[in-house]
């Protein structure tokens, strides 16, 4: 087995969550990355399952030593993918899953670009976008969730089409208009990937 670094984008609302609830419940040798933050804990969330959660000083001085993947700044707070927990997972033949939205997906690409052919990381990496059947098919769904207001939606609708323009970048692109499908379609690309099969 070759163990993968898989990257996954999507839309909100195009089913990215499911379908890599569903890779981790069936596949034991994979776990999820956990991203860090600065921002506070919400509900029930806790440090080291949710997010690492940082102070901003800490965070900035692991920027400085540039021990980010990928890191940026959303509403006043950071978000950052630490490279250290990626390679020790994949040193110990894990397949390590990474959920991102585009902008972060494009610094990883970029970085694993730039990586020597015998780094575990870019012998590892395949990048995934989730695309919904349409827009419209997309507003359906944000809409029948029944949580979100008229201009959260409207947001929504508004990135996801500036996401979906970028769905071109990745390495494969998967249509999520039937659940087991999509998952079936996934399961391929990881299992082909990683010599599973």
């Amino acid at each position: 087995m070759i163990p993968l670094f898989i990257v996954i984008s999507a839309p909100s609302g195009a089913g990215k969550s499911t379908l890599c609830d569903l890779l981790l419940q069936n596949y034991p040798e994979m776990c999820y990355s956990i991203s860090c933050t600065t921002r506070d804990p919400r509900g029930d969330e806790e440090d080291g399952e949710d997010y690492h959660f940082l102070t901003e000083e800490r965070f900035k001085k692991l920027i400085e030593q540039n021990a980010f993947l990928e890191h940026a700044q959303v509403h006043g707070n950071y978000y950052g993918t630490l490279k250290e927990p990626i390679y020790k997972a994949l040193k110990e033949n894990q397949c390590i899953l990474l959920d991102i939205d585009v902008a972060g997906a494009a610094q990883v690409r970029h970085y694993v670009s730039e990586l020597p052919e015998n780094d575990p990381l870019l012998k590892g990496y395949v990048d995934i976008f989730i695309n919904p059947p349409s827009i419209e098919d997309l507003e359906i769904r944000l809409r029948g969730r029944g949580t979100d207001s008229e201009a959260t939606i409207e947001k929504r609708l508004s990135n996801a089409q500036e996401e979906m323009d970028q769905s071109g970048l990745y390495m494969h692109q998967i249509v999520n208009d039937d659940l087991d499908v999509a998952y079936r379609r996934l399961c391929d690309i990881i299992n082909v990937r990683a010599k599973f099969v």
